[in-house]
């Protein structure tokens, strides 16, 4: 009896562990392979909603890995984009500042990276195409908001501690995106006149956006990483752990509404 009671035990937990997936993919963009990171739980449901997980400026790194998986533990497919190829990252600043401004000083090529995503994301199996939204940390704040202003079919778009500013303005009617800004009052890369900025230009777009501003909170709020990251080189970025518990759930709430889960 008790044999049978361990190996049921044993079972039914191997079982839960083999419904969380996670996979290293590859896919193309032009003539550049693209190394991401697919992670899903086929318990949640055969047909899942797909996000879209944009890494800070260092890459694809751990952190962006663990918020897809985080997503996938939530019912979602997730893939963590890879807008450098190859896979890589960094955590010294030169070399990440350099990665960033190969793809946003090259005109188009942050968009076609983003879409050859998008794509491979809609194929997956456990994938509902018609149902697709986008996060992104840092860089990748500044990036899925830049395609929610281009139109991209986007269900929502939300930035953690992104960019504000855009050389593409969003144009009236065009955002089919929810937009959820989640920002820290006291970034150093995001000051009040972009902010003010983005709200006009938000408005004058007809565009259903939401914007929060923690108090006190610093650039890098969600990545626990922020604190070693920013002393190894001289950056004014840290992680608040309030912060980043209180943003994770506004995201889950916007994506409660918009498929609704």
């Amino acid at each position: 009896m008790i044999s049978r009671l361990l190996f049921l035990a044993l079972f039914f937990s191997s079982g839960l562990q083999a419904a969380l997936h996670e996979q290293s993919v590859s896919y193309q963009a032009g003539t550049t392979t693209f190394k991401g990171y697919l992670a899903w739980d086929d318990a949640k449901g055969e047909k899942q909603p797909g996000v879209l997980v944009v890494h800070e400026w260092w890459g694809l790194n751990d952190y962006a890995k663990q918020r897809a998986k985080m997503l996938a533990e939530l019912g979602y497919t997730a893939l963590a984009v890879d807008m450098y190829g190859d896979g890589k990252f960094s955590e010294h600043a030169a070399e990440a500042s350099a990665f960033m401004a190969s793809v946003v000083e090259r005109a188009g090529v942050s968009e076609q990276r983003f879409a050859a995503a998008e794509a491979f994301l809609k194929r997956q199996p456990s994938v509902d195409p018609g149902k697709i939204a986008a996060i992104g940390y840092c860089f990748g704040g500044a990036t899925v908001l830049n395609m929610a202003r281009q139109g991209a079919d986007l269900a929502a778009v939300v930035s953690f501690h992104g960019n504000l500013v855009s050389k593409t303005p969003a144009q009236a009617g065009k955002v089919k995106a929810k937009i959820l800004v989640l920002n820290g009052a006291a970034d150093e890369f995001v000051t009040a006149d972009s902010i003010a900025a983005f709200e006009t230009e938000m408005a004058k777009a007809g565009a259903d956006y939401r914007f929060v501003n923690y108090p006190g909170v610093r650039h890098g709020f969600t990545n626990p990483d922020a604190d070693r990251l920013g002393k190894a080189n001289n950056l004014p970025i840290a992680y608040d752990a309030d912060a980043d518990r209180q943003s994770w759930a506004a995201m889950q709430e916007l994506f409660r509404q918009v498929f609704r889960k």
